[in-house]
């Protein structure tokens, strides 16, 4: 698919060059995980890639942070300050390049950003995530 610049009278002109940006893969929660943290081959592959994920934001921590909690389903409270036994295993943290704007935990919220795997710790927060969204752009639907 080529890239195509618009002119303002409407008629769409290919950008000869410049190659077409791939639309990221839709990833489902349910994609994510064979059993435990064993990862389905589809995530596996997606390592790397850019994904688009639909879900929920969990309640942020505190005002301007740069992360958020991308969840299957609505939750009122932080997972971070629940114990683990209260975490969801389906969460996905969310690594923005800005500030968060937060919305409603019961608002759906499309998320798209570089699926990565593997257990990595934040550096500034020391937050361990299995599952990560860098790079996070997101909207309200």
């Amino acid at each position: 698919m080529k890239r195509r610049h618009f002119l303002a009278s409407g008629l769409a002109l290919p950008l000869l060059g410049v190659p077409a940006l791939a639309a990221p893969t839709p990833l489902k929660f349910r994609d994510l995980y064979v059993r435990g943290r064993q990862l389905t081959p589809q995530a596996q592959a997606l390592n790397g890639k850019q994904v688009q994920m639909i879900g929920y934001m969990a309640p942020p921590l505190k005002p301007e942070i740069d992360f958020f909690v991308l969840t299957k389903l609505p939750m009122s409270v932080c997972p971070f300050c629940e114990n683990e036994a209260q975490w969801p295993d389906d969460i996905v943290l969310a690594l923005t390049d800005a500030p968060v704007d937060p919305v409603r935990y019961t608002d759906l919220i499309r998320a798209s950003g570089t699926f990565e795997t593997g257990f990595d710790t934040d550096p500034k927060t020391g937050f361990v995530s299995f599952i990560r969204l860098r790079g996070t752009e997101y909207q309200k639907l």
